[in-house]
């Protein structure tokens, strides 16, 4: 890793302090609404506004981690298509600026989660540990980091859970982390299909070579139509009829995630998936009309 380059030629700024941060990426942290959501407690005002609290603390530490993996990941970065313009791989910002910063955020997040249970803490230090875990080692190893990835998607439900004292449901979580890890092999994917595509062999820093895409695809689509059949089962399971008067309604929910998942895996097969599945849903007008179909698809069950 090239510390003194990346130093010398750091110009700063506020713009690229703020897209170092990744703030994009803080919507995954409304993920901690997710169990509240479930419980069809979202009325609760008090347990809202801990879930709250929970995305703030959660948010400053994600950037936090994002911070760290970028200085982690510098010359992997630099060779990348599109990662290559970061802040830390273009040099706007220096090695010294961005240890200061992740330190502060982490600080931070982890004051603001004291005004929450100590489960939430909790909860809060094991996804710091599982993303230092990542940054420093997993992300190297084949298929470990994809599961790591899934783990770090679930643990933020499992912290909404505990801001909000709302426990999660079997069904809740073995739902999300098939669908959470349908999304990290997407990632991973995405990437290897970017590489192929300039004739590039393998990812540099990574366990993956560009020969591993059918069987990344595989898994992928396993894990997500998993999902779908979790989703199926909860549906027919005797929990739902305390949450739902109109519960046949819900399996409308089975159909649109059905088509998203399959929609996510055609864009990716033909080069159109960004690194990062999140943004890519927040960007496509067909996964956000998925999203406002499901809210209507809730309503109309309840």
């Amino acid at each position: 890793m090239n510390l003194i380059s990346t130093s010398d030629r750091a110009r700063g700024g506020v713009r690229p302090l703020l897209r170092a941060l990744r703030p994009h990426q803080w919507a995954k942290n409304v993920l901690l609404l997710v169990p509240l959501l479930a419980a069809h407690r979202i009325a609760d005002l008090a347990a809202l506004g801990a879930a709250f609290v929970g995305v703030v603390a959660f948010s400053l530490c994600a950037s936090s981690m994002y911070v760290l993996n970028d200085l982690l990941d510098l010359e992997a970065d630099r060779e990348h298509p599109r990662k290559s313009a970061r802040p830390f791989a273009r040099g706007d910002l220096s090695v010294a600026t961005g240890v200061v910063v992740a330190a502060a955020l982490l600080a931070t997040g982890f004051v603001i989660s004291l005004a929450l249970p100590v489960k939430f803490l909790q909860a809060l230090a094991v996804y710091c540990a599982l993303a230092l875990a990542y940054s420093f080692v997993l992300k190297r190893f084949l298929l470990l980091d994809a599961l790591a990835l899934a783990g770090l998607y679930a643990l933020r439900i499992i912290a909404g859970a505990a801001a909000t004292a709302v426990p999660p449901s079997f069904w809740l979580l073995l739902f999300s982390l098939f669908l959470f890890l349908s999304l990290a092999f997407v990632k991973r994917y995405a990437e290897l299909d970017a590489l192929g595509r300039q004739q590039r062999l393998r990812a540099l820093g990574r366990g993956y070579r560009v020969e591993d895409l059918p069987v990344l695809r595989s898994f992928g689509t396993a894990s997500g139509y998993l999902s779908v059949l979790v989703l199926a089962l909860y549906i027919n399971s005797p929990e739902i009829q305390p949450l739902y008067h109109r519960p046949k309604i819900v399996w409308a929910l089975c159909v649109l995630l059905l088509y998203w998942i399959s929609r996510v895996w055609v864009t990716a097969e033909r080069g159109g998936m960004h690194d990062d599945p999140v943004i890519y849903a927040l960007r496509d007008p067909a996964s956000l009309t998925v999203g406002v179909l499901a809210a209507i698809t809730v309503v109309l069950a309840i």
